[in-house]
């Protein structure tokens, strides 16, 4: 079966990771071409990817709908800004290529809606970028979801307590942005908000909120606070932050049933107790392949072998929903 070939929008400081995910999948990937209006940004992700693989050759696009007309790439990887990832999914979707998308998929649930929806239409696979699925730790926690040894599940939380100084939002005028960027709900803790819903069952009853904008000079919110009723009766809390002092603290998922306790933080697991126990529950976990690497795996298997990857526009949107239904409230 020959290489999937990659091209990739966008090429700014989450791009590397897309390069390196692809580096790490080379007996079935290939990158082939990068997009981004910013040449000299585009020219670093090639030569990040030509110094790793031997006589490859990744063509360097300044113009968006020439990289889009290029016949030779498959899938598209979307890694711009926020405000843009849904009409460039759709564009290439147009085009007939497979697209991933980084998080958030979209701003709008219509836009994400049209995402899936051409996806369908054109047979295109959709991959979202919730790469934290894949953590050793989250997957042995899913595992013990999906046995049932929770029991009843009662709650779970989700923790993201980060900082963001002003500089960083200084970097780009976009940063902040209610248009282009969105607050920390939707920025900087979706993927703790993605792995809650995933655990507690996904379907949602009402949801409260909180959001206010305390210290950062941005249009959008810098600390967000949600209390969700799921539609099994269990409840999520999640807790977001870019104003902690004077660094990142914690980034931390906790799910409490009737037989059992668990707490991961920063990827790690914290906290396991089971009424029963599971060969598994003391064996060491494989955390050789982290981050986007096993994303793109689980993506590229889809293609090959049509069928939904894990994380598929439907799945992708479920996260950005509950964000939005927060932000009306």
């Amino acid at each position: 079966m020959s290489k999937l070939k990659f091209g990739i929008i966008g090429c700014g400081r989450i791009s590397a990771k897309h390069v390196d995910a692809i580096i790490n999948n080379k007996d079935e990937a290939e990158l082939v071409a990068v997009y981004d209006i910013v040449k000299e940004l585009a020219i670093d992700r090639k030569n990040q990817y030509e110094s790793k693989i031997k006589n490859s050759n990744v063509k360097v696009y300044a113009n968006y709908d020439e990289f889009l007309n290029d016949k030779n790439i498959d899938v598209v990887t979307i890694a711009s800004i926020s405000g843009y990832h849904a009409n460039q999914a759709v564009d290439s979707l147009n085009r007939d290529k497979h697209v991933l998308i980084e998080k958030p998929m979209a701003l709008s649930i219509e836009d994400a809606d049209r995402i899936i929806r051409l996806g369908k239409e054109k047979n295109k696979k959709v991959c979202v970028s919730h790469q934290n699925r894949f953590i050793p730790a989250v997957q042995r926690l899913r595992q013990a979801v999906e046995e049932g040894r929770f029991g009843k599940l009662i709650h779970g939380s989700a923790r993201t307590l980060w900082a963001r100084d002003d500089n960083y939002y200084r970097q780009a005028s976009w940063r902040g942005t209610k248009e282009l960027d969105g607050g920390t709900l939707i920025n900087q803790c979706i993927h703790n908000i993605d792995l809650l819903q995933w655990m507690m069952g996904g379907e949602v009853e009402r949801i409260s909120s909180e959001t206010d904008t305390f210290i950062r000079d941005i249009e959008t919110e810098d600390f967000g606070a949600m209390l969700i009723r799921f539609k099994n009766k269990a409840i999520g809390v999640v807790e977001g932050s870019v104003c902690v002092y004077p660094k990142n603290l914690e980034e931390t998922l906790s799910i409490f049933g009737e037989k059992g306790t668990v707490v991961i933080k920063n990827g790690r697991i914290e906290t396991w107790n089971f009424a029963d126990e599971k060969d598994y529950d003391s064996a060491e976990l494989d955390e050789t392949n982290l981050g986007h690497t096993p994303l793109y795996k689980d993506f590229i298997d889809a293609i090959n072998n049509n069928r939904e990857p894990l994380v598929n526009g439907e799945e992708g949107k479920k996260a950005v929903e509950i964000i939005l239904r927060a932000y009306e409230r």
